[in-house]
Order: C-alpha cells, then sequence, then structure tokens
C-alpha cells in the first residue's frame, strides 16, 4: 500500500517531464529540510509556495516561468502551492481576470487546492487589525501628506527624506484619524496610513512606507465594505504569513522590497516566510509588460488578450500552443538569479518539438492553382492512403480523395523553372504526395497571359508514389481533389513586433513604433482536405511542407479556421546544431 500522502497540487498531464536540473531554491529548500527550520514552527512542515497574480489582466508566458516553478516546487517535494489573486487594488480588478488565470493554471496542467484559490481580500480585516497593532506599537501613524508631498519628503538615491510633520501623532490619535478613514469620513488621497521606519535609510523602500491608503471604489469581491486599501508591501508578507508559506518565491524586482518584508514580520512576531529572488523571464521581439500589453488590447492594435499574436497564455493556447511545450520550454531555460534574456526561437522550436511528435499530419492548400489530369478519366475518383504521423505509429491512416482535377500551390509550378527547382514545370514528373506521378505536359491562360490551369499525365501505375520502373523522381508536391476539398480560411501569424528589443523604441516614438505590420495576413482562398471540415477548436495539426496550425474558435461546420502556430523552419534547431 502506497502512503505517500495525495499532493494537491500534482499535474494532470502524466507526459510533464521531471525537473532534471537543480536550481539555487532548490539548495535553499534542501538546506532547510535538512535543518527542520519549518518543524519547529506552528505550520505545515512541507515546502509550501504560492503564486499570487493580480487579477488586472491576462497572464502570460512570464507568468508561466512562475506557476511551473512554484507548483512545481510543490510537486517535487510533495509540499503545497496556493493560487492566490493579490487583489488589492479594486480600480483595476475584475471578475473576467479571475476566470481566466483560474482557467491558464489549470490549463498548464495544475490542480488548485480543494480550498482554493485564495484572495488577499479575504484578509482585508486581518490587515486591517494587524495595522492597528503596528500603530498601538508605535510603529506607524497616519499621515496627511499629499501624494506629490510624500514623494517630495521622500528624497532621493543620493539624498536622505525628511520626517512628515505629522510623524510624530500620538498613538490615540493615530487609532482615531485611522478608524475614521477606514469609517469613509475622508476623501480619496487625502490620508494615508506608513510604516514609521527610517527616512535616512539607503533603501528608499525603508522610508515610511504607505501600507493604506483612501480609496472609495468598488471591490469585485467585497463591493463597498472597504474604504481603504493595502498596499502591496504591506498585504505581500501578511498573506504569506497567513497561509503558512514557507518560501515565497519572488522575481529580482522584488529584492529590494525584501527588508520590508522582513521588517513587517519581524514587528508582528508572526510566521516569517524566506523571500527568494529569482530572474524573471525575459524573451525577444516580445513585450511582456501588462501594461503595455493592455495599451495593446485598448487601442486595438491586437483583437483583444486571446489575439494569437499576444504573448498571453490564452492568445498562444488559441494560436495552438500546447501546455506541454509551455512546461518544457520553462524547464529548459532553468531559474538564475540573474536578469537574462530569452530568444524566442527557442519558445518555438519546443512548440515545433511537441507538435512534431502529437499533431496529426494533414493536406492544405492555401494559394491554389488548378492541375488537370488530362488522360485520368472524367467523372472518377479513387482514395489514396496517408499517413496521419510518421512520428507515432498508433495515429493509423486516413484515406485521401483523388480526381481527375486536382489544387496544387502556386509555388509549386513554374512555366519554365531553374535548373535547381525540383517541384512541377514543362516537362517535369513529380511525385503527387501518397498518390502517383505525373508529367507537366502544357498550361492554359487568361487574356493577360495569367496561368491558370497546368495540363499533365499521370503514370497509372504509379499509384501510391513509387515508380514501377524504380526511376528516381526528386520532387514531391501535395495536393486537394477540387471536387472534395473543403474552403478554409488561414490565419498566418508572425511575430507581434520587428525587432529583438521592442521595448526599445526609436527616438521620439514609444514601442509601438517597433509593431510589425504583417504580423497578420488572413488567407480567404485556402482549402484543406475533407477530414478537416468540421475540426474542433484547438484541434492541431501539421500541414505538411508548410507548418504546424490550430483550429479557431471562429471556425463553423464547413467552413473550418485555422492559425498558424508556427512555420515547419526550425531556426533554434539548426543554431544548436551549428
Amino acid at each position: 500500500m502506497n502512503d505517500t500522502p495525495k499532493n494537491p497540487n500534482t499535474s494532470n498531464n502524466p507526459e510533464t517531464p521531471e525537473i532534471r536540473h537543480r536550481n539555487f531554491i532548490e539548495d535553499i529548500i534542501d538546506a532547510d529540510n535538512a535543518s527542520g527550520k519549518w518543524a519547529s514552527e506552528a505550520v505545515d512542515a512541507r515546502v509550501h509556495t504560492r503564486f499570487p497574480p493580480e487579477p488586472n489582466g491576462f497572464l502570460h508566458i512570464g507568468h508561466a516561468k512562475s506557476i511551473c516553478l512554484n507548483f512545481g516546487l510543490a510537486e517535487q517535494y510533495d509540499g503545497l502551492c496556493n493560487l492566490r489573486f493579490d487583489d488589492t487594488n479594486p480600480a483595476k480588478e475584475e471578475d473576467r481576470y479571475v476566470t481566466a488565470i483560474k482557467e491558464d493554471v489549470q490549463w498548464l496542467g495544475f490542480d488548485i487546492q480543494e480550498n482554493g484559490p485564495f484572495f488577499a481580500s479575504d484578509y482585508f480585516q486581518k490587515f486591517y487589525d494587524f495595522a492597528v497593532q503596528l500603530i498601538q506599537s508605535g510603529n506607524a501613524y497616519v499621515c496627511d501628506l499629499t501624494p506629490d508631498e510624500t514623494r517630495k519628503y521622500r528624497g532621493t538615491l543620493t539624498e536622505p527624506g525628511r520626517d512628515s510633520p505629522h510623524r510624530n501623532r500620538s498613538v490615540e490619535e493615530n487609532l482615531d484619524l485611522f478608524t475614521r478613514m477606514k469609517n469613509g469620513e475622508f476623501p480619496d488621497g487625502s490620508r494615508t496610513l506608513r510604516a514609521k521606519i527610517d527616512m535616512s535609510s539607503p533603501n528608499l523602500n525603508l522610508r515610511d512606507p504607505v501600507m493604506y491608503r483612501i480609496l472609495h471604489a468598488n471591490h469585485h469581491r467585497t463591493g463597498s465594505e472597504w474604504n481603504i486599501y493595502p498596499m502591496y508591501d504591506w498585504a505581500h508578507g501578511l498573506e504569506d504569513a497567513i497561509e503558512g508559506i514557507t518560501h515565497s518565491i519572488c522575481t529580482l524586482e522584488f529584492e529590494d522590497h525584501r527588508p520590508l518584508y522582513d521588517w513587517f514580520l519581524d514587528r508582528l512576531d508572526i510566521h516569517h516566510p524566506q523571500q527568494i529572488e529569482f530572474g524573471p523571464l525575459n524573451l525577444s521581439y516580445t513585450i511582456l509588460s501588462k501594461r503595455k500589453l493592455l495599451q495593446l488590447v485598448n487601442e486595438n492594435h491586437v483583437t483583444g488578450w486571446y489575439d494569437p499574436r499576444m504573448p498571453t497564455l490564452s492568445g498562444m493556447r488559441r494560436r495552438g500552443y500546447t501546455p506541454e511545450s509551455i512546461r518544457n520550454f520553462c524547464e529548459r531555460i532553468g531559474v538564475a538569479k540573474r536578469d537574462t534574456t530569452v530568444d524566442v526561437a527557442l519558445l518555438e522550436h519546443c512548440i515545433r518539438e511537441d507538435l512534431n511528435k502529437r499533431a496529426p499530419r494533414a493536406l492544405a492548400i492555401q494559394n491554389p492553382l488548378k492541375l488537370v489530369i488530362d488522360n485520368y478519366p472524367e467523372g472518377e475518383s479513387e482514395t489514396f492512403v496517408a499517413i496521419n504521423n510518421p512520428e507515432d505509429e498508433s495515429a493509423g491512416t486516413r484515406n485521401i480523395p483523388f480526381s481527375r482535377e486536382l489544387y496544387i500551390e502556386r509555388d509549386d509550378f513554374l512555366e519554365d523553372p531553374p535548373r535547381k527547382f525540383f517541384r512541377l514545370g514543362i516537362g517535369r514528373e513529380v511525385r503527387l504526395r501518397y498518390a502517383c506521378l505525373i508529367t507537366c505536359k502544357s498550361v492554359t491562360k487568361d487574356a493577360y497571359g495569367n496561368i491558370t490551369e497546368v495540363h499533365c499525365e499521370w503514370d497509372p501505375d504509379s499509384r501510391g508514389g513509387n515508380a514501377p520502373d524504380g526511376r528516381k523522381v526528386r520532387g514531391t508536391i501535395h495536393w486537394l481533389s477540387v471536387a472534395h476539398a473543403i474552403p478554409a480560411e488561414i490565419r498566418l501569424y508572425e511575430r507581434l513586433f520587428n525587432t529583438e528589443n521592442p521595448n526599445k523604441a526609436p527616438e521620439g516614438s514609444d514601442f509601438l513604433a517597433n509593431l510589425n505590420p504583417e504580423s497578420l495576413t488572413i488567407v480567404k482562398t485556402a482549402f484543406v482536405e475533407p477530414s478537416l471540415a468540421n475540426a474542433s477548436p484547438e484541434s492541431r495539426y501539421q500541414f505538411e511542407r508548410s507548418g504546424y496550425y490550430c483550429t479557431d474558435k471562429d471556425s463553423r461546420p464547413g467552413a473550418p479556421v485555422f492559425n498558424r502556430t508556427v512555420p515547419l523552419r526550425d531556426s533554434w534547431a539548426k543554431k544548436q546544431a551549428k
């Protein structure tokens, strides 16, 4: 009998690879476990992490690294990971973001605890009580400085700050004012509650930081119950302490905030998790600033958070990325203490690698040219057997209809081809994928000299694509039967930005100047094989000789729409080979 406790964060995906490379966070956890650090406290001694997104936007690929790290460590050490929403700013938060974030975490393959997710708003009363405790101990005070005055009093990196004229109010006056702030007696921005630390500290975060601000706004969960809301630096450590977190894993920008995290917990003398910082994910040709992503959405540079060009998990999912490929990518880039930029080509390589194993093959024509086999009987048809996935024998085969009139890609024909053009040309013989050998005899043109039809003859003894006399044919092209082809819309996506560092805009402009005007091309002339007529959304395929594609939610029966995930060409694999 297996007595190992069930992990509530176990991955739903049995194919998820195990963590192979140890990192500095694992070393810290190993040392903590060896010393029994958490066993001596009144908390669960198991490793307990958390992923704390703000519900003010959609998760992106940068968040995926943190999700995989926090949930992955919980899995690895048979511990827990809390999905916790840091909903302390009601002006920007919405329930739709909560729903989207939960879906993304589960789509990546992680389970949310049965009593989760958690919310900072669950602890608003406790935050308030802790704040009262700091006021009573002389470690917090109500300040009447305006936001502009507060910034001026704060000082600079080279000059110390100045004490607020309200810093030495009595405990009784501070308690009275703070209660009245809570009760809604004062207008927005008129007062704050600040920690009393050190206005001359070289760390600006310790110069009497604001703990609460007055904000008469409706909260998505608590409604109008509260008129004051906690700042992130105040709420962060308290949330971790209340939930019994052992390792509070953050990105590097919070390193300078750690002394404040420690100061609050030490003054309150409550459970004190260890904050650990790691390098965030920066990706070439990609913007990961939530503010800038929101700007793209609000200004209609994209069609929304779900736009397949966006680096959001929702957008990547719609484009055709698999959770396995994203988790593999996060594992490959590893966890480090420094800030680095990863080549987006590695992410694209991971999805190609994954889909090459799992995506069934299909035939699609994007720029059709009619091909007529003159010596094939009119009105007749037959089927040829196609392999669904040569990388997976269990994927089986399918039948593709064949007839006298076919569609081929226009790029696969040249009337007068050069010597190294191994596709179709007048007098040239090529192989029709899975079908037979054909030889081009002539073309038909319109009044403007444009080729409208290619006329060929086939070798009936070459069914299956092999010459009966063993002659070699170098070129192979794909095709579709005109009578059986299904009209489709294909959306060709490129990178949203055309520069490696889109945050670095040309002089006198902002990041929008780096948008790629050709990031989306819509092909309405395409055809696909009959098996794809009613493909369900998020079905993924390799269109042979073209790339990987995913059925879009805009599809209708008999009128499928496909998003190109990535082309077949893999620059990262070639770079690694060199």
